[in-house]
């Protein structure tokens, strides 16, 4: 069976979640513990030499290390629902988008909670490696996160999805962004009328239950 390692709490594996509850692809899941830092662990960096969360092993033992892997794996090996995209021009704008998300987006979410939270002392990068608090990093990416909500606030003022007309898997990485975006006190409201439009649509969506 394909066992998914997992962390309830944290974004970054929510996202492989979502994908496998909308691809429907059955599997295991292992719990790993970041506060106790579990992923920093002999038998974890055994298992994934990069120390973070999701990693996916499929039934040959085959290690996928990160989000990237495990979507490119599960699109080829259970292409129905397309979440990469169905068309080459989708499969562009899929892209194109997912990486401004990540980059724009959850790097600068992250930038502002892993340079600013006491938890995160030394942990300001992910990876097996202590890495110091820079503050000033801090309030650059509050910065950066509130620019990007403001612009995917426009982007989402006449359009259902992110970036096709159906649910794909930048939908999947903004959904987890702006909830991942209550650590920064961060809500769509008034201010940002259509990404709230379009988080509530998808409120009831059971793969975000995951």
């Amino acid at each position: 069976m394909i066992t998914l390692y997992d962390c309830a709490t944290a974004p970054s594996p929510r996202r492989a979640r979502i994908l496998l509850a909308e691809k429907g692809i059955p599997h295991h899941t292992v719990q790993i513990d970041l506060v106790r830092g579990e992923q920093l662990g002999e038998a974890f960096r055994t298992l994934n030499p990069q120390c973070t969360v999701p990693a996916l092993k499929l039934d040959d033992g085959t290690v996928l290390p990160d989000n990237a892997a495990i979507w490119a794996w599960a699109e080829a090996a259970y292409p129905a629902p397309p979440m990469l995209g169905r068309t080459p021009i989708e499969k562009a704008q899929v892209a194109s988008w997912n990486a401004r998300l990540e980059f724009e987006g959850m790097l600068a979410v992250a930038e502002a909670f892993r340079n600013t939270s006491p938890a995160m002392k030394d942990r300001a990068l992910t990876g097996e490696a202590a890495v110091p608090q820079i503050p000033e990093l801090g309030a650059r990416g509050l910065a950066r996160a509130l620019r990007f909500f403001d612009t995917l606030n426009t982007h989402l003022a006449d359009r259902n999805f992110i970036a096709t007309d159906h649910f794909t898997l930048a939908d999947i990485t903004a959904v987890v962004l702006v909830d991942f975006a209550r650590i920064i006190r961060f809500k769509p409201g008034e201010a940002h009328p259509h990404l709230a439009r379009w988080r509530a649509a998808l409120a009831e969506r059971p793969s975000l239950k995951a």
